[in-house]
């Protein structure tokens, strides 16, 4: 009998889009010889659906969630997420669901499969909450655990421990959100200045795939406050810019401005007022600025709590996935050199075709890309991964290694740093998941009291690698 993998995608975070991506990913190149595919969506609110397979091979999540009789009939062609439709109380979510699948209870999902394959990025997908569920409900999952997870989300929280272990660092400082909202943006500049120095990097401190982040060249006040709304996903909407706009230029705004890849996404707060819609937004904002002269701030109900400020490092920037090998030995894959188009590898340039190039091994003499490797393992160790990470970094032009930005859960597009490198070692994508498979499993078991159970699922695994 073939091991049941739970592919536990989408989620509600602003990576969703990638996350789907990446678990159909998954369940195209399972061992179909070792493994059922069990799709498991994880939608706006948190609930566990069932996918039916048909909708797995839609475009983007919003295709088909939420189903078509459930978007509102509104003006302006917008496409929404179903968190965009207005309040939707536990009823609606339910029939919602019911058009694509079925919802599994928290408590059920041990009877749908045995072991989780976790493709959800960002929070609550790779920062120790969803990790922590499926310890407490004895489910085997892929990939580093609680405590690992929850250090590889908070890009402030590794920037400590980095500097603390001795690895390179560009100077940095982090302001919070209660710094930002009671005004005191332009102190921060002028200590960003004086201690850091320009070009700035401003990003959000706990999200992936370079979303919101700003590379900042200029010394201008505005500029720096618009990066720093940017990475708090807060917007600041000038009156008079708002009445110059036409119809069309304000849907083509209110547009961008929801969209989770490129804006601060809905819901959001106006004046302590939730608004879902985008248009619903746009007949807010005409009635507000009627009366209101100067301007109001729009923040993201699932907004960003830390910024980070850093230096920027010119040279080489590199990925490279680092994976246990069956002793529990941290083993650095050839890193990937990334080619942008342009200065920023931001969310455009990882995954839209022809805006960067991913070039394996890295363009270097044997004896660099060994240094890179064993820097890798090195911050693997220091940040407590187990199973597999993704560490970016740079070769400055002076030769330095820093590396930047760790993250324990890598993206699974067939043209992710995942498999790019894990071909380079002679593994094809059904043989490297089966190895994050069978290597979770061993991991967990090493790190759990229900281990006798692990161990017998491992079992049953190695006997059936063995009659392939």
């Amino acid at each position: 009998m073939k091991i049941k993998i739970g592919i536990i995608f989408g989620g509600f975070s602003k990576e969703r889009e990638i996350s789907f991506a990446g678990g159909r990913t998954v369940y195209d190149n399972l061992n179909k010889s070792l493994f059922e595919a069990v799709p498991v969506f994880v939608d706006s609110f948190g609930n566990f659906v069932l996918l039916n397979w048909e909708f797995i091979y839609k475009g983007s999540i919003r295709d088909f969630y939420p189903p078509v009789e459930f978007i509102p009939e509104k003006e302006g062609a917008f496409q929404v997420y179903a968190e965009q439709t207005g309040e939707v109380d536990v009823d609606k979510q339910l029939k919602m669901i019911q058009k694509i699948g079925k919802k599994i209870n928290a408590n059920e999902l041990n009877t749908y499969f045995d072991f989780a394959f976790l493709c959800l990025h960002g929070p609550f997908g790779e920062d120790g909450k969803i990790q922590g569920l499926f310890e407490y409900l004895g489910i085997p999952y892929s990939g580093s655990g609680i405590l690992p997870s929850a250090i590889g989300i908070d890009k402030s929280v590794q920037k400590r421990m980095m500097v603390n272990a001795g690895f390179n660092s560009p100077k940095f400082i982090t302001i919070n959100r209660a710094d930002y909202i009671n005004g005191n943006c332009k102190g921060v500049f002028e200590k960003a200045k004086k201690e850091i120095g320009l070009p700035l990097v401003i990003k959000p401190a706990n999200q992936g795939s370079s979303i919101g982040i700003t590379i900042l060249h200029k010394e201008d006040d505005y500029s720096f406050m618009e990066a720093i709304e940017k990475a708090f996903f807060t917007k600041w909407i000038d009156a008079s810019e708002w009445k110059s706009m036409n119809p069309d230029s304000k849907n083509a705004f209110v547009r961008v401005l929801a969209d989770i890849r490129e804006g601060i996404g809905m819901p959001l707060i106006v004046n302590k007022t939730i608004v879902y819609h985008p248009h619903d937004l746009i007949v807010y904002l005409d009635k507000l600025f009627l009366t209101e002269k100067e301007g109001i701030v729009l923040e993201a109900i699932d907004g960003e709590t830390t910024v980070l400020i850093e230096g920027f490092i010119e040279g080489k920037e590199f990925s490279c996935i680092v994976a246990q090998d069956e002793n529990g030995q941290a083993i650095a894959l050839p890193p990937t050199e990334i080619r942008k188009g342009k200065e920023l590898f931001d969310y455009r340039s990882k995954y839209l075709p022809g805006l960067s190039r991913k070039i394996t091994p890295i363009d270097l003499p044997n004896e660099q890309i060994q240094v890179i490797r064993k820097e890798c393992e090195k911050l693997f160790y220091a940040l407590n991964f187990d199973v597999y990470a993704r560490i970016d970094g740079f070769l400055s032009t002076d030769g330095k290694i820093f590396l930047n930005d760790p993250n324990t859960t890598s993206g699974m597009m067939p043209s992710s740093f995942f498999f790019h490198q894990a071909a380079e070692i002679g593994l094809n994508p059904s043989q490297f998941l089966t190895y994050i498979i069978r290597t979770s499993l061993a991991q967990r078991i090493k790190a759990n009291a229900q281990a006798l159970v692990f161990n017998n699922l491992l079992n049953k695994l190695d006997t059936l690698i063995k009659m392939i």
